[in-house]
């Protein structure tokens, strides 16, 4: 069976710039640009984007395309030795980032409807723990399931199946052609609009204030180096997949480029949104701007929620901002789903829409855990754990198996002969060397620091059965996965480059 493949460019676009774009876009970057120096913070980030991230993404392009496979069977065609390497990924974001991934885009849904009404009252902090997520004491207390987040939760995973059950052109092609257009539309009314708002200024001023005295801390570059890494999809085996139904001539460099940039402007215009509205929250209660932020979930379901009912036409305004979330999550968790279905239908050759039926009902199952009261503290955890561990951890072997065991010169040389920036000889420098030594970086740091201080003040016992043994069971999983024997050819047939 002839491989799909994107009905245009402008497609494989939308759908990769989909993926990049997510809900860390929108609450998670504004956050770390106003905690670490402003507009100062733009100098790291820049940096971090144009020595780490776009590199990485135009070889994660490279070998999906150059392999034509998933990542599983791009690492196969490589040797047979790291297919698990492709394996891991897609497995703990299969069943690990998407199963609570699902859950928040799930809240954002409920508050989505709770907007029109301005349902979370006067104490939205109150409202959300306590109430809609009624968060237990402890992981090992996990309580009831959350009815209304269930429900949320259910009409999301319909949406993920619907979509990956159309295929490439019919499915996400489309599908992303519209959210993505919708998503843009949507940012821009919220920025207009926050930016009509009293005391906006204030806000303004304080995301784009250069302090630049805040750069000689690491911590500030290995955030940035961070945020840019987990903000493209990078080491998901994500961007593999999609690269992989690309045609013969595809503009590798081009869509890398192209994708970084509307990644990281969509981040940047966003933010003025969120902290314009936290400037008119801050006048409303004549309280100083650092008294209204509030990090990542906190900024999206308390502080947000408290501005939008002090705001006149609120609850539209609120209605746009979680729609946003919606969309934005949406467009991630679609991705991730499909590089999972790609690997299972490249190696064993099964049926695409029993398969992803399957995997979406499973999904969906998975997801419950964290409708649970105790459903935040595992997210916690499991988040943690993946997203500083497993995906780091790959990113550094994908830069050595490819960059040291695979022939980068010859990778390159099939990039060059097809997309419209040529790479020159320090790409295999920043590939082979420097971004895995980043990434050995940004591990060890957050190693040292875990083992310093238990993560989130949590017991051991809970960080290690959920965390750790979350990870190390994808990992089993993966291995299990590379062992089976391959039940279709496709690991056989050359790639578009030269012989290695």
């Amino acid at each position: 069976m002839a491989r799909e493949q994107w009905k245009s460019e402008v497609g494989f676009l939308m759908a990769a710039v989909g993926s990049a774009i997510g809900l860390g876009n929108i609450w998670r970057f504004s956050y770390l640009a106003y905690e670490h120096g402003g507009g100062a913070f733009m100098i790291p980030y820049l940096t971090a984007l144009l020595t780490a991230g776009i590199p990485l993404l135009i070889l994660e392009y490279a070998i999906g395309h150059e392999r034509i496979g998933s990542a599983p069977l791009a690492y196969a065609k490589i040797s047979r030795r790291w297919e698990w390497v492709g394996w891991w990924p897609v497995c703990f974001v299969m069943f690990g980032i998407v199963l609570y991934y699902t859950v928040i885009i799930a809240w954002c849904l409920a508050y989505f409807f709770y907007s029109f009404g301005l349902e979370w009252g006067a104490d939205p902090d109150q409202f959300f723990f306590q109430k809609f997520l009624a968060v237990s004491d402890s992981p090992a207390d996990l309580g009831e399931i959350r009815t209304p987040v269930l429900m949320g939760l259910a009409v999301i995973w319909f949406i993920n199946w619907g979509v990956v059950y159309g295929g490439v052109q019919r499915g996400i092609e489309l599908a992303n052609k519209i959210l993505m257009p919708t998503l843009m539309v949507l940012i821009a009314v919220l920025v207009f609009w926050s930016l009509s708002l009293e005391g906006a200024w204030t806000g303004l001023k304080a995301y784009v204030t250069p302090d630049f005295s805040k750069l000689t801390n690491p911590k500030v570059w290995i955030d940035a180096y961070s945020q840019i890494f987990f903000t493209l999809s990078l080491a998901f085996g994500v961007m593999i997949t999609y690269a992989s139904y690309l045609p013969d001539k595809a503009n590798i460099t081009g869509s890398a480029l192209l994708t970084a940039c509307i990644n990281c402007g969509f981040s940047l215009f966003a933010g003025i949104a969120v902290f314009s509205v936290l400037g008119f929250m801050a006048t409303a209660e004549n309280k100083p701007l650092a008294d209204v932020i509030s990090q990542s979930i906190g900024l999206a379901f308390v502080a947000y929620p408290k501005a939008i009912s002090m705001m006149p036409g609120g609850n539209l305004f609120g209605a746009v901002f979680f729609l946003c979330l919606v969309v934005a999550g949406l467009s991630s968790s679609v991705s991730i789903t499909e590089a999972f279905v790609s690997a299972i239908v490249d190696k064993f050759g099964v049926r695409r829409q029993p398969l992803v039926t399957g995997v979406c009902v499973l999904g969906f199952v998975g997801s419950m855990m964290f409708t649970t009261r105790a459903g935040m503290l595992w997210l916690d955890i499991v988040d943690h754990f993946i997203t500083h561990y497993g995906l780091v951890t790959v990113g550094i072997l994908e830069c050595l198996v490819i960059g040291w065991l695979f022939d980068l010169p010859m990778l390159r040389d099939h990039i060059n002969r097809i997309s419209s920036v040529q790479l020159g000889g320090i790409w295999d420098i920043l590939i082979k060397g420097f971004v895995p030594l980043v990434l050995m970086v940004i591990l060890i740091g957050d190693l040292y620091q875990d083992l310093r201080v238990p993560y989130g003040d949590y017991d051991w016992t809970a960080l290690i059965l959920i965390g750790r043994d979350w990870l190390l069971f994808t990992l089993v999983l993966a291995f299990f996965l590379a062992t089976r024997p391959w039940r279709t050819k496709n690991h056989r047939r050359p790639g578009r480059g030269a012989k290695t």
